[in-house]
C-alpha cells in the first residue's frame, strides 16, 4: 500500500476517532471499534502499521479515560495494573487480518467473529485467573460463571466489531474504486 500524505492524516483521523468514540461515557460496554481495526490494520496495512493503528487508538483512548477519572467524571480508570494484556489482546487480533481478504466479503465476517470470540475467551480466561474483576471461585463452576458474566460485552463487541467492519472494509473498497476511475 502506498502511504501518502492524505493516507497518514485518514488514518490520524481515524485513530482519533475511534478513540473518542471509544471514551464516550455511557456507551454500551464493549461497543468499540478497536477490534475491527486491528482486523482492518492487519488485511491492508503493512505488517507495522497494522499493529500501529489499534494501538494508538487504545492508547489515546485509555488517556481519555484516565483525565475523565482524575477529574471526577467516570469511575473508569484509563490506566491499571493490568492493562497491558488488553494491549497484548488487541495486538494479537492484528494477527487475524493477515488471513482475511479485504475484498471478499465472506472472509471479512470471519475475521469480524473470530477476533472479538477470540478476544471474549482470552480475556475472560484471563480474568478468571487473575481472580480480579468478577472474583469468582478457581473451579470449573466459577470459570462458567466468568464466561457468563462477560456475555454481554462479548455480544456488543460481536456486533461492534461487525458495524465497524463494514464501515471500515465497505469505505476502504469505495476508496479503492474510486482511485481506479481516477487513473
Amino acid at each position: 500500500m502506498k502511504v501518502t500524505k492524505h493516507t497518514w492524516i485518514s488514518f490520524a483521523l481515524l485513530i482519533l476517532i475511534a478513540a473518542l468514540y471509544r471514551a464516550i461515557p455511557g456507551r454500551p460496554w464493549g461497543f468499540a471499534p478497536q477490534l475491527a481495526m486491528a482486523v482492518f490494520g492487519g488485511a491492508v496495512l503493512s505488517r507495522k502499521l497494522s499493529f500501529i493503528l489499534p494501538l494508538l487508538s487504545m492508547l489515546l483512548s485509555d488517556a481519555l479515560y484516565q483525565l475523565l477519572y482524575i477529574n471526577g467524571m467516570t469511575p473508569i480508570q484509563g490506566f491499571y495494573d493490568e492493562m497491558w494484556m488488553n494491549y497484548i489482546l488487541i495486538l494479537s487480533m492484528t494477527s487475524i487480518g493477515f488471513f482475511t481478504n479485504p475484498t471478499r466479503i465472506v472472509s471479512i465476517a470471519k475475521g469480524s467473529l473470530i477476533a472479538p470470540t477470540l478476544y471474549f475467551f482470552i480475556s475472560n480466561s484471563l480474568t478468571w485467573l487473575g481472580n480480579d474483576g468478577y472474583h469468582r471461585s478457581r473451579d470449573v463452576f466459577g470459570y462458567i460463571q466468568t464466561m457468563i458474566d462477560g456475555i454481554p460485552f462479548y455480544t456488543n463487541s460481536l456486533i461492534a466489531t461487525y458495524v465497524f467492519s463494514a464501515v471500515l472494509f465497505g469505505a476502504y473498497g469505495w476508496a479503492a474504486k474510486l482511485s481506479l476511475r481516477w487513473s
